[in-house]
C-alpha cells in the first residue's frame, strides 16, 4: 500500500479531485502531514470521517521505527531506523553554526562500490521510495520539536546513489521544499553523485534551485578507477564534460568532494592534477576527513596534511574547505551502524 509521505503537493490534490473531493483538501492533508506532523490519519480532524476512512483504506501512514540513536559529544545524532518491510537504514543529523542539517538515505543498501566506504558493505537491497526518505527528515524534526528547534538543511548523501532512485529522490526535494510543508529552500537541499552522467545531464535540464555536489575523490582515471567502478562507465572525462554542461544551463556553484585518504591521494601531485580538471569551474572542494572503516584498511590524513592539500589548491585558484569532522566518538562512517546491526542480525540466526 502506498504511503501519503510518497505524494507529491500536486499529486495530493490531484488524488483529491480524482475522488471527487474539493481540491483544497489535498491542501488540508499536505499541511496535516508537514506542518502538523500527525501520527496518524484518524487525526486529521476537519476532514470528515468518510474521507480519513477512504485515505485508510488507499494509504498508509507509516513512520521511522528507531532501532538504535546515537548521540555525538558534538552533537552529532546518527538514528539507525527500520522499515516496514524489516529494513535498516541510517539518518545522521549535524550541528552547524547555520542550523541542523540531515543527511538521509536513497537506498538500502549500495551497488556503487566504492572501495573506502562503509554503504558499500551491504550491497543494495532495493530503492527507498519517495515517503521513506521524507519519513527520515520526519522523524528528526519530531525529535528536533522537543527543544523548538528545525531541520534548516538536507543533504542526500547517505547510504545509496542518489541518482540510481533518480524519480523518487527528485520527488522527495520537491515534498520537503513545498512551501506548504517543511519548506526547506530549495538552496539549503543538496544531493550528492558518484558521478551517473546521464542523470546529471537530466538534471541539469530540469534547472531546478536544488544543490549539486560530485563525489569526486581522486584527480585522474587511473586512481578513481580503482577508488570508484563508477569511473570505468563514466571515465573523467565524460564526467567532466555533463559537469561544465551542468553549468552552463544553470547558474549555481556545485560541489566537489574529496575525502583525503593517507598516502592515496593526498599528494602535492594530486592536488595539481585536482586544480587542472576542475579550472574554469563555479566549483569548490570540499576536503573530507576519513571516517575509518576496518574492513577497508585505509586511513585519514592528519590535520597539517589536509591543510597543504587545502594550500595547494587555493594557490592555484581553487576554493577549497575542510569539512569539519562529525561523530568521531560513535558509528560516524556511513553505513556502518547498520553494517554492524546486520552482522550480528546474522549471527543470530
Amino acid at each position: 500500500m502506498k504511503s501519503l509521505y510518497d505524494l507529491t503537493f500536486n499529486q495530493l490534490r490531484d488524488f483529491c479531485v480524482d475522488q471527487g473531493w474539493k481540491k483544497f483538501r489535498g491542501q488540508q492533508i499536505f499541511e496535516w502531514l508537514y506542518r502538523k506532523r500527525v501520527n496518524s490519519i484518524d487525526e486529521m480532524s476537519d476532514l470528515s470521517l468518510d474521507t480519513r476512512e477512504k485515505l485508510k483504506e488507499m494509504f498508509t501512514l507509516e513512520a521511522c521505527v528507531v532501532k538504535e540513536k546515537q548521540v555525538s559529544k558534538d552533537g552529532t545524532t546518527k538514528y539507525l531506523f527500520e522499515l516496514s518491510d524489516g529494513s535498516l537504514i541510517e539518518t545522521v543529523m549535524m550541528v552547524y553554526e547555520f542550523g541542523k542539517s540531515v543527511c538521509v538515505t536513497s537506498q538500502v543498501g549500495c551497488n556503487m562500490g566504492c572501495d573506502f566506504c562503509a554503504s558499500g558493505l551491504l550491497k543494495k537491497k532495493r530503492n527507498l521510495s519517495s515517503g521513506e526518505i521524507v519519513a527520515q527528515v520526519l522523524a528528526v524534526q519530531k525529535d528536533l520539536d522537543a527543544v523548538n528547534d528545525r531541520v534548516s538543511n538536507i543533504v542526500v548523501m547517505g547510504t545509496g546513489e542518489p541518482f540510481d532512485n533518480f524519480e523518487n529522490v527528485m520527488a522527495f526535494c520537491e515534498i520537503v521544499n513545498h512551501d506548504r510543508g517543511l519548506a526547506i529552500g530549495a538552496r539549503h537541499l543538496t544531493i550528492s553523485t558518484c558521478g551517473i552522467v546521464p542523470k546529471i545531464r537530466e538534471f541539469a535540464k530540469m534547472q531546478v534551485q536544488y544543490n549539486l555536489a560530485i563525489s569526486l575523490h581522486a584527480p585522474n582515471d587511473e586512481l578513481r578507477d580503482k577508488l570508484m567502478p563508477i569511473n570505468k562507465a563514466y571515465p573523467l572525462k565524460e564526467l567532466m564534460a555533463a559537469i561544465r554542461e551542468y553549468c552552463e544551463l544553470n547558474n549555481r556553484r556545485l560541489t566537489f568532494e574529496y575525502i583525503l585518504l593517507r598516502g592515496i591521494n593526498d599528494q602535492d601531485s594530486h592536488a595539481a592534477q585536482l586544480a587542472k580538471l576542475i579550472h574554469g569551474l563555479n566549483a569548490y572542494v570540499n576536503l573530507i576527513p576519513y571516517n575509518e572503516v576496518d574492513e577497508h584498511g585505509y586511513r585519514s590524513v592528519d590535520r597539517a596534511s589536509a591543510m597543504r592539500f587545502y594550500d595547494k589548491l587555493m594557490k592555484q585558484g581553487v576554493r577549497a574547505t575542510i569539512r569539519k569532522e562529525h561523530g568521531g566518538d560513535i558509528d560516524a562512517a556511513c553505513g556502518q551502524l547498520r553494517a554492524k546491526h546486520e552482522q550480528q542480525r546474522m549471527e543470530g540466526e
